[in-house]
């Protein structure tokens, strides 16, 4: 797993679930979704639930941390990741995605 240093970057990801899917997407999360980016060497690093808001907020926000930019460009090079985020666009809608550098501070 990533040991937080100067050159770690953040794969951050949005979206919202799709109706009616809720209870099939936090199934596929806690035994697809987790245990894949990890074997794949991203380490989950946070998740929030937006239950409610004003704004059209996304539902979920969630990161994963990897050690350097080419480790992050490998994964979502990958067949793995390719074939995982396909089984994730069945339960979420509005996926949007950015990679940036580690600061410590929140990044969104």
């Amino acid at each position: 797993m990533a040991s937080l240093g100067k050159d770690n970057v953040k794969l951050i990801m949005r979206w919202d679930i799709k109706p009616e899917r809720e209870q099939e997407y936090f199934e596929f999360v806690v035994r697809e979704w987790v245990p894949g980016i990890t074997r794949m060497g991203m380490e989950p690093t946070g998740a929030w639930y937006t239950a409610y808001s004003h704004n059209k907020q996304s539902q979920i926000l969630t990161e994963g941390i990897v050690d350097d930019l080419d480790t992050i460009r490998g994964i979502l090079d990958s067949g793995d990741w390719k074939h995982l985020h396909e089984r994730l666009m069945d339960f979420v809608s509005n996926y949007e995605q950015k990679v940036v550098r580690v600061t410590g501070d929140f990044q969104f």
